[in-house]
């Protein structure tokens, strides 16, 4: 990759390094115990890839303003309640390769973390009365829950086509990014026209981003072994459904039965991983990813040329071309 995040983030370099500073004021508690937890949370933040699309959106729509470092801080709060949450509903003990919350201060104690983040959210934007981006965001974690659970119960029967994995990738993954780029409008005063661009645009890039990470599941570590953590957890996937569509009955009868009943065995895994990969799975899905691409790119040329976004666009190309 010749493009590191440093480079794409040079035009809201300064905007981020502020934007670090007025985070950790946002998250700040009287509370001693919830202090602590939000120090461990914010020092272990990942690359902040939101925050970018907030501020990259916002600098191609307009001028950066106070109100695009609360949309900012605003889908970063509720973005990490839902994670502290999805930690205790997996029984995860690890995030981001660090201890998750509910690991090193049990579930009960993560659960009302998630809760306090997510009211620091909603009344960051209350009280300064940035309803239209309450309603982007809100509308985004109401729709992430929706597809988490859309995947949740179609994993039961391992029924999925490739219409409703595109709904529940939309959902769960790609709603989020469209509401970062739709709040960056926002934040500056673009009209609804363009907020809409914004949304369409993100989840353009959002679905891209999901299906590299499906992409991942067949990939090799360090160590040359396969990954299949997806097909362990029953997770129809785009590649797994186009190599199961396209296979004989009795075959896909066969692969089926290994993800329902054998996925806890490696080998088992390792056959379900060779199976995707002789039936063209993952090419399949690459194309689909790249037209994803081409068509958040198609979004972006009707705005003027400018930095921000060159680095959107570079961001973009990041998120299909990361290795993890």
């Amino acid at each position: 990759m010749t493009l590191s995040i440093k480079d794409i983030q040079a035009p809201i370099s300064d905007e981020m390094k502020a934007f670090e500073h007025k985070f950790r004021q946002f998250m700040k508690s009287d509370v001693m115990l919830l202090d602590q937890i939000m120090n461990y949370i914010i020092r272990r933040k990942g690359k902040q890839l939101r925050p970018m699309f907030v501020f990259l959106s916002a600098g191609v729509c307009g001028n950066i303003t106070e109100s695009t470092h609360r949309g900012g801080a605003l889908i970063e709060l509720l973005h990490t309640a839902t994670l502290v949450h999805d930690d205790v509903v997996d029984d995860s003990n690890y995030r981001r390769g660090f201890f998750s919350v509910n690991a090193l201060w049990k579930n009960k104690i993560a659960v009302l973390v998630g809760d306090y983040l997510l009211s620091r959210g909603l009344l960051l934007s209350v009280d300064h009365q940035e309803f239209d981006i309450l309603k982007i965001v809100s509308t985004a974690v109401r729709e992430l829950s929706e597809g988490e659970l859309l995947q949740i119960e179609k994993a039961r029967r391992l029924d999925i086509n490739e219409e409703v994995y595109y709904q529940i990738i939309r959902q769960k993954t790609a709603s989020l990014i469209a509401s970062c780029c739709a709040v960056g409008a926002s934040s500056v005063g673009a009209g609804e026209e363009m907020v809409k661009r914004m949304h369409a645009f993100g989840e353009k890039v959002g679905m891209a981003f999901q299906i590299k990470d499906d992409l991942f599941d067949y990939g090799e570590d360090e160590i040359g072994k396969p990954l299949g953590i997806d097909i362990k957890e029953k997770k129809m996937t785009l590649p797994l459904i186009y190599a199961l569509n396209r296979a004989p009955w009795l075959e896909k009868r066969r692969i089926i039965n290994i993800i329902r009943n054998e996925s806890h065995k490696p080998k088992k895994v390792t056959e379900v991983i060779d199976f995707v990969k002789q039936s063209g799975g993952l090419q399949y899905a690459q194309e689909v990813m790249q037209r994803y691409v081409e068509e958040a790119r198609s979004l972006l040329a009707d705005f003027s040329d400018s930095p921000h976004r060159r680095s959107l666009e570079q961001l973009v190309q990041y998120t299909i071309e990361r290795s993890k």
